[in-house]
């Protein structure tokens, strides 16, 4: 018997990373919410890898963080090691990465949905999403009916999950959950695309089984630099990772066993990771390489698993035992729990606009794996922008549309909703066109007053981010004005830097233009330099260095917003329109792009047919 549960403002269906900023910023901005998670112990899982953030991905997590989102904040309480990759390279690709206590994230996110106001948590599978007149109701396997405005569909990969290992396969959601088993089929009768997607996780392994002596070392950086512009006191790295290499013999393993991988032998129907392949996979696809790499990782301060980066497989129990015993430190290994490919559904992300509702179904809005991404972060960051949307859909308020030249999250759901995807999409900074202003170091400049105009951002921390950008301001009018004189201990510190000495007085800001001076190799001449955050050193002495590409990329996006100034009309018919390659017609009338710019970057639609679009808007 089904039964009225009660109406509400916002419904978030799962409490993954995206269900989480989606219903904690929907909340946040005075809506009644409800989060709907198959099991209560699941909210914030990682049932991959024990991290967050990593090339790209620590980008879009202090993006979050900017905005107002909780996924920085938390990672942060719950660090483990904290490193700082891409060192070796330049600023734009710098990116933080946590090893984190996958457990203890979970039990302080869903503390925070639990003590949220306007929020409810509820433990319930959600079969059947329909349109009620103006409001969406959704029905659980239990009977429960409930209406709202608005819908944020987060289901990770749980949304008809099945899990595959050798020959065995059963319907599952990740980490033995039950999976979403009906709502699937109530999604299509709405009439949306579903595809089939699938992913992986690698096995996990006892501590004490793992011979660590003659494995590379991987520590945390010292001093940590955290995720959130919020965090005062600094978190300690408490673990060590450690690096091993596969072998001849693990190929050998993987080859002799690879017809019953059910990737190649056929049950596996759903399209794979580009950027994350199985250990199974990289040995087909890079037959010419010799080894590959694997990370052994703690998945937490308090349990004895150690989770094996870059050896996902989906290969039968056995065979992973033999493969894995071949490499160097695990030849004695105990396999806690086995890797295992998972495959699911989700939704083709081009039935969704540039705030992630879909087109044809006002007030129902997609996020997560569940619109084709993959990741922790990059759900996270879906999640916060659907919530945003949904609430300020509701009260009346514009939505909010980030941009490319923006933010990364801004470039995520335009790839999303403008390109699609055919398989699990990944941020990497290469996506971005605009990478070098879109750096992790100035997230908070780009995306605080944002974050602050749609009401996620506290005065305390606003008050705080403007003294910062007071600071930055003053020191920058300080290196323009301060004057070094030439002398002995002056040219005697900047030819050992190998660069040439001065004959005459030289601004601060021409030193630190030299490629070979930094902040921290002028210390000892600058002698009026104030006690500064280091993010504030970091920030300038990049925006000192790269000026001149800086200015570039900065005009590159002036020319692009230009474009996006133009808009579309949301109901054309483009078939209409002479002159347009009849894949262009095609494409533009799937997309239904919002402006100019947009158009401009769906796959198939050529410089020749913008022109053709300018001359038709001009008329």
């Amino acid at each position: 018997m089904s039964y009225f549960a009660g109406e509400y403002d916002i419904a978030v269906i799962g409490a993954g990373h995206a269900g989480i900023e989606a219903a904690l910023a929907g909340a946040r901005l005075g809506c009644r919410t409800v989060v709907f998670t198959i099991n209560m112990d699941a909210v914030g899982n990682c049932p991959c890898n024990p991290s967050i953030g990593g090339t790209a991905k620590g980008h879009l997590v202090r993006e979050i963080d900017a905005l107002g989102g909780e996924m920085g904040k938390t990672a942060d309480e719950c660090m483990l090691q904290m490193r700082m990759l891409n060192r070796g390279k330049g600023p734009a690709v710098h990116s933080l990465r946590a090893q984190i206590d996958r457990r203890k994230y979970s039990e302080v996110m869903k503390h925070k949905l639990e003590i949220q106001k306007n929020l409810e948590l509820h433990q319930a599978e959600v079969v059947a999403v329909k349109k009620d007149g103006e409001k969406w109701q959704l029905e659980t396997r239990m009977g429960a009916l409930y209406r709202f405005s608005a819908v944020i569909i987060a289901t990770g990969t749980y949304l008809g999950g099945r899990i595959f290992v050798g020959e065995v396969s059963y319907e599952s959601g990740p980490d033995g959950i039950f999976p979403a088993t009906f709502l699937g089929q109530s999604l299509k009768d709405l009439g949306l695309s579903l595809r089939r997607f699938k992913t992986g996780t690698p096995a996990r392994v006892l501590r004490s089984s793992i011979d660590f002596s003659e494995l590379e070392e991987q520590c945390g950086d010292e001093p940590v630099v955290p995720f959130s512009y919020d965090t005062v006191d600094l978190p300690e790295n408490k673990v060590t990772c450690h690096i091993s290499w596969t072998n001849d013999k693990t190929k050998q393993i993987i080859l002799d066993n690879i017809s019953r991988s059910p990737l190649y032998s056929g049950m596996i129907h759903g399209v794979g990771p580009r950027y994350c392949p199985s250990i199974e996979d990289k040995i087909v696809r890079f037959a010419d390489k010799p080894r590959h790499q694997l990370f052994i990782e703690p998945c937490g301060e308090n349990t004895e698993e150690m989770y094996l980066q870059g050896m996902s497989s989906s290969l039968p129990e056995e065979v992973q035992l033999q493969f894995y015993h071949s490499i160097k430190g695990l030849e004695n290994a105990v396999m806690m729990r086995c890797a295992y490919a998972i495959e699911y559904d989700c939704v083709d992300p081009l039935q969704m606009n540039n705030t992630l509702e879909f087109i044809d179904h006002p007030g129902l809005y997609g996020a997560g794996q569940f619109n084709g991404s993959s990741g922790y972060e990059e759900a996270a960051a879906q999640g916060l922008v659907a919530g945003i949307n949904a609430a300020l859909k509701i009260k009346g308020r514009e939505q909010i549309v980030l941009d490319r030249a923006g933010s990364y999250i801004g470039t995520l759901i335009d790839d999303l909703v403008t390109k699609g995807v055919n398989d699990p999409y990944r941020m990497m900074t290469s996506r971005s066109e605009y990478r070098l202003i879109l750096r992790q170091d100035n997230a908070d400049e780009r995306l605080t007053p944002i974050g602050r105009r749609i009401g996620l951002i506290s005065d305390e921390r606003y008050d705080r981010f403007l003294k910062k950008q007071q600071l930055k301001s003053q020191e920058l009018n300080r290196l323009k004005t301060t004057v070094i004189a030439p002398n002995d201990k002056v040219n005697e510190l900047i030819v050992s830097r190998e660069t040439s000495p001065i004959t005459t007085g030289v601004r601060l800001i021409d030193l630190m233009k030299r490629p070979q001076l930094s902040y921290e190799a002028l210390k000892e001449i600058d002698h009026t330099r104030p006690d500064l955050d280091p993010n504030i050193f970091e920030q300038i002495e990049i925006e000192v260095k790269y000026e001149g590409y800086i200015s570039k990329q900065l005009a590159q996006v002036e020319q692009m917003r230009r474009m996006e100034s133009k808009p579309l009309p949301a109901d054309m018919d483009y078939t209409t329109i002479s002159g347009l390659r009849l894949e262009a017609q095609e494409k533009l009338n799937k997309v239904h792009p919002t402006n100019l710019g947009q158009a401009s970057r769906i796959s198939g639609v050529s410089p020749a047919d913008i022109g053709v679009l300018v001359i038709w808007l001009s008329r």
